[in-house]
């Protein structure tokens, strides 16, 4: 089923010449559907790739879903095209009375510095408590998951000696948990950040369930017992060559790096990365679209302040399934 996506969006011809089936606004009108509203807060510096990321991982779902991009006002982006932001982005005070099925807070460049310090903090700790009323299920990715145990937890990040630098395997935890449902026991996922919220912090809070995690990477998946809310530290959207791109990046800065571990054949950069998380990727998306967003959602998007938590089928952080 399609991505419904602005007319003029620059990833629309790329994900069409992809195969990608990306319904415009004009074809959207004609179809007697109610489509689910998704709302990406999209924090990352080039938010054009992460655009074109994460609307390929939504293109796998049976599901028709409607896309507003979100950026903060108090931070003037330098990396991307200020037409783009202003044609294809709204900010807070746009969609303040608005409901959402579902919505992504994605990470930034910003964990070598405390939550505080952030520009934006006290804009970012306003969306996530509005989430509360307004969004049926929200994904909080890398920093936006730090963000996100740190204010609604109270579980600060903690700097890493060296950046956390690769593809990883990571063992499921909570097979019955329908997040992780059609998981292989162990799958790869990339990472690529500074700081991390230590696995014990995350185990130790009893609102909180690790479904997947890593003995080199840390905690990959945890959820809320709830449902609603969902915490990637790593980046499964990243593309074949985001890591490759990143790693060249930091060399030509004269930064400390290493060579993405598991990522090149041999180690050898000059050999074309092996793709070992997107089939994983795209089933984290569709498993999180389908069970916690389109399974829970009111027909009426205006009703999703008006729920208590009893009213969502998600609970304890599972629905009964099949360990298959």
């Amino acid at each position: 089923m399609p991505i419904r996506i602005q007319n003029n969006l620059p990833a629309k011809e790329i994900l069409e010449n992809e195969n990608i089936f990306v319904m415009d606004e004009n074809r959207a009108m004609h179809q007697e559907i109610r489509p689910l509203q998704v709302c990406v807060l999209n924090l990352m510096p080039l938010k054009e790739d992460t655009e074109l990321q994460l609307l390929r991982s939504f293109s796998n779902t049976p599901l028709q879903i409607d896309v507003t991009f979100l950026m903060v006002k108090s931070h003037k982006a330098v990396n991307t095209n200020a037409n783009h932001l202003n044609t294809f982005y709204v900010t807070m005070d746009d969609i303040r009375d608005k409901t959402f099925d579902g919505m992504i807070i994605t990470g930034a460049p910003v964990e070598d510095i405390t939550f505080e310090e952030v520009d934006y903090w006290q804009e970012l700790c306003e969306i996530m408590d509005w989430t509360k009323t307004h969004v049926t299920s929200t994904l909080h990715i890398c920093w936006g998951a730090q963000a996100a145990f740190y204010h609604f937890y109270g579980i600060n990040k903690q700097q890493l000696p060296e950046k956390l630098f690769g593809v990883y395997p990571h063992k499921v935890l909570h097979r019955r948990v329908p997040l992780v449902r059609g998981f292989d026991d162990v799958f790869y996922a990339p990472h690529s950040r500074h700081t991390a919220t230590m696995p014990q912090d995350i185990h130790a809070c009893d609102q909180l369930l690790v479904l997947a995690e890593s003995e080199e990477a840390g905690v990959f998946l945890a959820i809320s017992r709830d449902g609603r809310r969902i915490f990637v530290q790593g980046h499964p959207e990243y593309d074949r060559m985001t890591l490759d791109k990143e790693y060249r990046r930091d060399l030509g800065k004269g930064l400390p790096i290493h060579v993405p571990y598991h990522y090149y054949p041999g180690d050898d950069a000059a050999q074309k990365p092996m793709l070992l998380w997107r089939s994983h990727c795209n089933m984290l998306y569709s498993n999180w679209l389908n069970y916690y967003v389109y399974q829970n959602t009111p027909y009426r998007l205006d009703e999703i302040g008006f729920r208590t938590m009893d009213e969502y089928s998600v609970k304890d952080g599972a629905i009964e399934a099949s360990d298959n």
